[in-house]
């Protein structure tokens, strides 16, 4: 049975992953922040047949982020699916992106975005390597946003999130090269569309089944002539 590991698994495309790889005969460790607060997450579990483990884990505790990496020392991991995320304090459900205005930023929650899209990914790499090496199909790979892409910026704003997702970007292209050499991981970037979730907003494209069904044909589709790229959800790719 293959196994595959989703941050941020508690809400949003994260929980969409868990449901959806569990349906598909799957093993799944879903990681949330505070799991006794997770309520629609631990229902779906009890209803797994064992198939969904939930597991603590917050990208900022890098602590904590070693010690679950301990407690599945002898689990190997098939995909591991980054796919915790914050748009920061101004995000609403409501816009679904940042109210902050040039001339209004606040550089604390900046400090707070970074840290959980881009060096979270990054920390939850290092502490699942190994996991990652030593199964049959090797794969990490992160959810970005085309907001994340340089060549595609058409528009202004939502500057903190847009970084964040551009050096994430760099990060994983960075992985790919050096995890493909030392370990034969194949990394990859994916962007999943403007989705309704608590973070995209009712204005959003498309739902998250439509997204994430898509993305995990992406993911299943991976291999190292694909290694080091940035997927869109339909399968197409996105530049840097």
């Amino acid at each position: 049975m293959a196994t595959v590991l989703v941050t941020g698994a508690n809400r949003g495309l994260g929980f969409e992953f868990v449901r959806q790889y569990a349906a598909a005969g799957w093993h799944v460790i879903a990681c949330a922040r505070r799991p006794p607060a997770a309520t629609a997450l631990a229902a779906l579990a009890q209803a797994s047949g064992g198939r969904v483990v939930i597991e603590p884990l917050d990208v900022l505790d890098h602590a904590g982020v070693d010690a679950a990496a301990r407690r599945l020392e002898a689990q190997a991991i098939d995909v591991l699916l980054h796919c915790a995320g914050t748009m920061g304090r101004g995000s609403t459900r409501e816009t679904g992106f940042p109210t902050n205005r040039f001339g209004e930023l606040d550089y604390e929650d900046w400090d707070t975005i970074f840290r959980v899209n881009v060096a979270g990914p990054m920390k939850v790499t290092e502490a699942f390597v190994a996991h990652v090496a030593r199964s049959t199909q090797k794969k990490i790979v992160a959810l970005s946003s085309n907001l994340g892409s340089i060549a595609s910026i058409r528009t202004g704003g939502i500057y903190a999130y847009r970084g964040s997702k551009a050096a994430l970007n760099a990060v994983m292209k960075a992985l790919a090269i050096d995890l493909a050499r030392k370990h034969g991981i194949i990394v990859a970037t994916v962007h999943p569309g403007w989705v309704h979730t608590d973070m995209g907003g009712p204005r959003a494209d498309i739902d998250a089944p439509e997204s994430v069904a898509g993305l995990v044909k992406v993911i299943d589709g991976l291999d190292a002539g694909k290694a080091g790229r940035f997927w869109r959800y339909d399968g197409t790719e996105l530049p840097w």
